[in-house]
Formats: structure tokens, sequence, C-alpha cells
């Protein structure tokens, strides 16, 4: 009893969530931070893999394109193929298939065995995107679900800050054999602990492609996904680049590539919340916001940003307008679909893959054909875009 006379609230046993679970939680969040670097990584790395297998930086970006093409197929139709497997077994299955394929990267003898490492990292990125969410909110009582969800996709945030520039640098120091070798041995790490402390996680319910059609036929579903491929594939297609293009237009050191990529990311993390703090307002205009100083960022690169210190400014609001995107667009689609997020989400992370994919191949084919600069005014055409899209929908969005 309190001084007043009123009972203390006591957790109920029910609620209470063990320990190991929180662990298993974290190790969810470290298999998340190893994913997204993974599939990233090659951004920091493209000079110097391009220069050593002796293929052109165009051709160096496919190992961008290949796995994101590969995860968006495997994420919707993954959780279809396995049907009622446990999902502990499957996600340590997808977890041990991106160590093996950061192994094959550091071994390979040349680029084709590099493209074919890079396909298998599609498989495994895409299933565990489809299964991630799902396990972590299973390991705790439904209160704490936002804090689980939290914690276990804050593993994607700190791959922007720290994995991909640190594996950038570490690349830069040794080799960039040895980032991908290392990003392999941590994963193993994450195989290990979600052995652990994992339990066993039967499937609920097999999951059916039709939910997916029906969630596209949703006006401001479909609208948040078109918005995800433009301002996705935009992105992608120049900073696929993004290393290049410090080095050749704003004449970047090497060395410093690295870090002016964690400043992108500390960068990201701010967008993020602030995107996150103001979404609740307005969504859609805070999309059309996004999208418009995105498009801004990437057409004024090469004209502002021909000195180091102007790259690195624009570089940070980069960063700024691009990390408040996933959180902005999921936002939206999630209050148009609040009876069937797990497909409407399904359906984004499907188009996120396939963004990065055509984007990295789209500035490929423009940075070898045309000029660098080129990838930048086509990512900023393809942000402006997004506007007119997102602005399009004000009539459907009302409601949302």
């Amino acid at each position: 009893m309190t001084r007043t006379g009123e009972p203390v609230a006591v957790a109920s046993p029910v609620d209470r969530v063990p320990l190991r679970r929180w662990f298993a939680v974290a190790a969810v969040a470290v298999g998340t931070f190893s994913m997204v670097t993974a599939e990233q990584l090659p951004v920091g790395l493209l000079t110097s893999v391009s220069g050593a297998l002796g293929v052109s930086e165009g051709a160096a970006g496919l190992m961008v394109t290949v796995p994101g093409l590969v995860a968006s197929a495997a994420a919707p139709i993954l959780p279809v193929v396995i049907r009622r497997l446990d999902r502990r077994v499957v996600l340590l299955g997808l977890i041990a298939l991106m160590v093996a394929s950061n192994v094959l990267s550091a071994v390979a003898p040349n680029f084709a065995v590099l493209l074919a490492s890079r396909f298998l990292v599609g498989i495994a990125i895409g299933g565990f995107w489809a299964l991630a969410a799902g396990i972590a909110v299973r390991m705790v009582p439904e209160r704490y679900i936002p804090q689980a969800t939290a914690i276990a996709f804050g593993g994607a945030t700190a791959a922007n800050v720290l994995g991909i520039p640190a594996g950038t640098l570490i690349g830069e120091l040794t080799d960039w054999r040895i980032a991908f070798g290392l990003l392999g041995g941590l994963g193993l790490l994450v195989v290990v602990a979600l052995l652990l402390l994992l339990p066993k996680m039967p499937a609920t319910e097999p999951v059916r492609l039709r939910t997916l059609a029906e969630q596209f036929a949703n006006p401001v579903v479909r609208a948040g996904v078109l918005a995800t491929f433009l301002l996705v594939s935009g992105h992608f297609a120049a900073f696929t680049f993004v290393s290049p293009i410090l080095q050749g237009i704003s004449g970047v050191d090497q060395s410093m590539i690295g870090p002016a990529l964690f400043a992108f990311g500390g960068a990201g993390i701010l967008g993020n919340f602030i995107t996150g703090a103001i979404a609740g307002r307005d969504i859609r205009k805070t999309i059309i916001g996004i999208s418009v100083l995105l498009a801004a960022v990437l057409a004024l690169f090469p004209l502002v940003g021909g000195h180091p210190v102007g790259g690195v400014a624009l570089l940070v609001l980069w960063g700024l307008a691009f990390g408040g995107v996933p959180v902005g667009v999921q936002t939206w689609i999630i209050k148009a679909a609040p009876d069937s997020t797990e497909a409407a989400t399904a359906l984004n992370t499907s188009m996120f893959n396939l963004a990065i994919a055509l984007g990295a191949l789209f500035g490929g084919l423009i940075a070898d054909n045309v000029v660098l600069a080129a990838v930048l005014w086509f990512g900023a055409a393809l942000s402006a875009l997004t506007s007119l899209a997102v602005w399009n929908t004000r009539s459907a969005a009302r409601s949302n």
C-alpha cells in the first residue's frame, strides 16, 4: 500500500520477461546489424574491389544489385515456401548462409565467384527480413512488443552508422577481403548466440501470397510502396558510387571515406528520430519534405560539392534526408493497413530491396556510359518524382 492507501501496482508474473529472452532479442538485433552490413558493405569497398579484380566501378556495382534483386524475391516467397517449418531453425540457417557467403566473398578468386557469393547473400537477407520481426515480438508479452521491435530493428540503424563505415575503414587499413571475412566471423557468433538463446518457434499460420495482392489494391499502400521504390532506387543509384563520387568530385582522400561515411550514418540516425517525432502530425507532407530535400542535395552535389568540405557537408545532409525514409514510409503504410501490417510490410520490404538492386544497376550503367555526376542527377530526378506521386494521393490519404 502507498501512504494514500492505494495499492501498489505489481507486475503480473505473466508480464515478466526472463533476461534470457531479452538477450535473445538483442542477438536478433546483432543479426539484423550483420545482414544490413552484408548487403551494403560493397558500397564502401567499390573502388578497392574493382581495382583488385579488374572490373569497372559500374560493373562492381552489381555486388549491390544482385543481392537486392534476390532479396526482393525471397522476402515474400520464402515465408510461403517454408510453411510450417520451425522459425528458429530457418533463421539459424539463413544467418549460416550469410556467414558462408561472406567467407566465399573473402576468398573469391575472380569477380564471377564474388557475384555468386552475393547471390547467396540475397537469399539470406530476404528471408531474414521476412522472419526477424515476427520472431522478436514472439519473445515477449504484448506490452513489450514495441521495445522488442525497436531493439531488433535498431541493428539496421546501427549498421548504417557503425557497420558499413567500419567495414570500409577495415578494408582501407588492411584489405577488402578481410572486411568480408570479419563480417562472416560476426555472423558465426550470432549463430552460436541464437542457437543457445532462442526457444523453438513453431509456425503459427502458413503465409499466403493472396494477401499481398489485396494490400497492393489499397491506394495509400500502393503510393507508399511507390515512394519507397523511387526514394530508395534514387538514393542507391548515387550512393552505391559514393566512394568514387567523394574522391572524384569532392577531392576527398581515400583514407577519409570511412570517417565521412560515419558522419553520413550519424546524420541518418538524426533524420530517423526527427521523422519519427514529426510523422504523427502529417506523414504525407513529411514524406514530400524528405523527397524535396533529398532531390535538392543530390542535384546540388556536382555544383557545390567540388571541395572536400562542401562534399562532406552535402553528404551529411544526404544522410539526414535519407535517414527519415524507412520510418516515414513504413509509418504511412502501417496507418493505411492496420489490419494487415505483415502483408503490407512484406510488400514494402520486397520493393525496398528491388529498389536497391535496380538503383545500383542503373547507376552503374550511367556511371560507365555517361559521367559520374549523372548518377547524382538521376537520383535527384527519382526523388523529385516521389513528391508528385505522394501529392497525388491526397484524397485517398485523408482517411489515413
